[in-house]
């Protein structure tokens, strides 16, 4: 009877495996059952493959013909084929591929570059891919000697904007561990939300590669597409947040390593931004630059290392901002009006102005909309702003215009004393003073005007060079489409430039500019100023100067000087004509006063 016992079980183990041996031979399992809502899948098997994991502690490489015979975890043997997932709500259109489950498209569909929505994920030549997990350090990620994971991963849909990537990783013989990213987006929002959850069930009790549980990484550069950094075409910041402290950060070349534990990280361009933010403040942060990389003129990523766990399961939880740098956008995140509850996160510091310059830029930025919101078009919303400023400056204007009169009533006096004190000068200086001070002049009052547009000027060039709404903003078609850029009446072909001077069109702005200046310079001259060397520099030779210096600035900016300088001249002519008069009526004598007019045209004889 036992030896029947041992013959019957014996037998049932054969047919067992040969009853298994024909269903795997001949009727394979198909265990991907996940509705697939992608738009583009292919054909491309993944085989098993060697999983090069560094795990402390445990054995890390296998070889393909270990993971074949490893049967608890038939996912680590599983042909997953590659697919791509797009997801598009009113104000993006985001494409996803399961290779890794990673970001390989993200477009702002309401902006335009060249005629096409804004690609936010900029990868040159390599095809990189953002938002990609790697196990392994920050430091071994950035040097390259741990790669990020691109094997398939399985596809869920949640809803249509929340869509699920997993698969198991098989560590060691007997050890494993299951990671998750989802995705969730909201209608209405540049920002969405990322879950990683790594679970080792009762296989793997800790995740430890390397010092930590893994490394998630954006890159290799955010978009539009640009041709190069210069700092006044497009840029590349870094800016971090903490305690309600903006930090800016520049480097080039090494790896910048943030240990302040900040409440996010952004790398901003002039008009776009990326924001992440994690939720626990105790992982590592890293900006790197390169300029090396085939198909970018640089690059800039970001790396969030999320320390080691002594638990066998982890969810983390992220989220991440692609959108334009404006406070429409961003403000959203303080007030908490948002699919995502947020509030008070400090995301409007990423557009804010910085520098002593900047309470100046935000009060002109608040006119301007206000102009824009009245009549809406930025370039007329410009000259009412210039108009504004000439006004609020008048009085400073004309208090130096009776200083410079009082000046040419005082010029023989002070032109004795230099005479007579011109071999003692500390003997002239001290008879100069007290001449001031007995006639309640201050030689100093006629430069004022002068002193104050200059920091005007600097506000407005960072207003008309940064501010997000004059991006693609059009005042005059065919000649200004776009207030934030030079204009252009033609464009050299195939990237010709100039040589020397670096021009790759020829501008009308330019030389309107440097005509008002000098018609600004004749008119305003004083008579006792036609014979100075210096003034004649300073008003003839300064604007030719300054015509090859803004040769390339933003339209907008051109069109505030010319506009600034055309009403300074009819105002300056207005304040000598008065000038004239009250002088007149108060017995000024037989000198004539300095009166300024446009010169007339000669008639032809």
């Amino acid at each position: 009877m036992e030896k029947r016992t041992i013959l019957a079980v014996a037998l049932s183990m054969v047919v067992m495996l040969g009853f298994f041996f024909v269903q795997e031979k001949f009727f394979p399992r198909n265990t991907n059952t996940t509705p697939q809502r992608t738009s583009d899948s292919s054909g491309v098997q993944e085989t098993a493959e060697t999983v090069s994991v560094a795990s402390e502690g445990a054995a890390s490489v296998f070889s393909q013909e270990a993971q074949t015979q490893e049967t608890r975890f038939p996912d680590s043997v599983e042909d997953i084929p590659l697919q791509t997932v797009t997801i598009e709500t009113d104000l993006i259109r985001v494409v996803l591929t399961n290779a890794g489950g990673n970001v390989v498209s993200f477009q702002l569909k309401n902006h335009l570059d060249h005629g096409a929505p804004v690609e936010m994920i900029f990868t040159g030549d390599l095809e990189s891919q953002a938002f990609a997990v790697a196990f392994g350090n920050m430091e071994d990620v950035i040097a390259r000697r741990v790669m990020s994971e691109k094997r398939n991963f399985r596809v869920r849909w949640i809803s249509d904007y929340i869509v699920e990537f997993s698969r198991e990783f098989v560590v060691s013989p007997g050890s494993s561990f299951t990671m998750i990213k989802r995705y969730e987006f909201k209608p209405g929002e540049y920002m969405f939300e990322l879950n990683i959850a790594m679970d080792g069930g009762h296989s793997l009790g800790s995740f430890n590669f390397r010092g930590a549980a893994y490394t998630l990484m954006f890159g290799p550069q955010i978009g539009p597409r640009f041709a190069k950094l210069d700092q006044r075409y497009e840029f590349r910041r870094y800016l971090t947040y903490r305690g309600k402290m903006k930090t800016e950060r520049v480097n080039d070349k090494d790896p910048t390593f943030i240990n302040t534990q900040p409440s996010w990280a952004a790398i901003a361009g002039k008009y776009f931004t990326f924001v992440a933010l994690p939720y626990a403040s105790q992982y590592d942060l890293a900006f790197a630059a390169s300029k090396t990389e085939s198909g970018i003129p640089n690059t800039s990523r970001l790396f969030i290392s999320r320390p080691a766990s002594s638990s066998s399961r982890i969810e983390d939880k992220y989220h991440f901002y692609l959108g334009p740098k404006n406070l429409q956008s961003l403000n959203i995140y303080e007030r908490g009006d948002n699919g995502f509850r947020l509030r008070e996160t400090g995301l409007i510091e990423v557009a804010s102005s910085k520098g002593f310059l900047s309470p100046v830029e935000n009060v002109l930025k608040w006119f301007l909309m206000i102009f824009h919101k009245m009549i809406p078009n930025y370039g007329i919303a410009i000259i009412l702003v210039t108009i504004l400023v000439k006004i609020v400056m008048f009085p400073l204007t004309k208090k130096s215009s009776e200083s410079t009169m009082r000046m040419q009533a005082l010029a023989p006096k002070i032109k004795e004393i230099q005479t007579k004190y011109k071999d003692n000068p500390q003997k002239m200086n001290a008879e100069m003073s007290e001449f001031y001070k007995k006639e309640g002049y201050n030689p100093i009052s006629g430069c004022l005007p002068m002193f104050l547009q200059f920091p005007i000027f600097i506000a407005m060039y960072n207003l008309f060079n940064n501010h997000f709404d004059l991006r693609g903003a059009m005042f005059i078609p065919g000649w200004i489409p776009d207030l934030s850029v030079p204009e252009s009446v033609y464009t050299f072909p195939n990237d010709f430039q100039l040589p020397l001077l670096g021009w790759t069109a020829i501008r009308i702005l330019p030389f309107i500019y440097v005509g008002s200046q000098l018609l600004y310079g004749k008119v305003t001259q004083n008579p006792g100023q036609q014979g100075n060397s210096q003034m004649k520099m300073m008003l003839y030779v300064m604007p030719v100067v300054f015509f090859f210096i803004l040769y390339d600035v933003p339209s907008g900016l051109l069109l505030y000087w010319v506009m600034s300088n055309l009403l300074m001249m009819v105002q300056q002519v207005g304040i000598n004509k008065y000038l004239a008069r009250k002088k007149a009526a108060a017995g000024g004598g037989n000198e004539a006063p300095p009166v300024i007019a446009i010169p007339k045209k000669r008639k032809k004889k």
